[in-house]
């Protein structure tokens, strides 16, 4: 399969992930190309790919929004360390729904443990990366990065 094929296939299984995992309406605009570094603000997760599909998976967004989002599903706000596993938690759902959403298609993917970013960081060690952004309504934006070693 072609490797932009299996991005198509990825960047789709994401888009069907986020939908299923939070229960929100949700706005999901054009993918962006970017380039390194990956310059995050405030709270993030990294999941890698491994398998046909191999790569970084990163969400990140406000703790604000990644905060009103785990509100919204468990009913009661988010705040200090249990945000921070919750953003893991998060990262481990939609990673593991588009794990099995490729596999559907064909495409063997496995994913790594979520490290929890928190603060700003930089990610290096990559050529380029789509980017996601995501929009939910009343709650805030997330972005989503997709990056695919060839």
């Amino acid at each position: 399969m072609a490797i932009s094929t299996q991005i198509t296939n990825v960047l789709n299984g994401t888009i069907e992930s986020v939908k299923s995992v939070i229960p929100l309406p949700v706005t999901i605009e054009k993918p962006k190309l970017i380039q390194q570094p990956l310059t995050q603000t405030s709270i993030g997760v990294l999941i890698g790919m491994t398998g046909d599909i191999r790569g970084r998976l990163v969400i990140e967004g406000s703790q604000d929004s990644i905060g009103r989002i785990g509100q919204s599903m468990f009913g009661m706000p988010l705040e200090g360390e249990i945000l921070e596993s919750f953003a893991g938690e998060l990262g481990n759902m939609i990673a593991g729904n588009l794990a099995t959403s490729v596999a559907q298609k064909g495409v063997e993917m496995d994913i790594t443990p979520p490290t929890v970013l928190v603060g700003q960081t930089k990610l290096y060690g990559f050529d380029k990366a789509l980017c996601l952004p995501v929009s939910f309504t009343e709650i805030g934006n997330i972005r989503i990065i997709l990056m695919v070693e060839q």
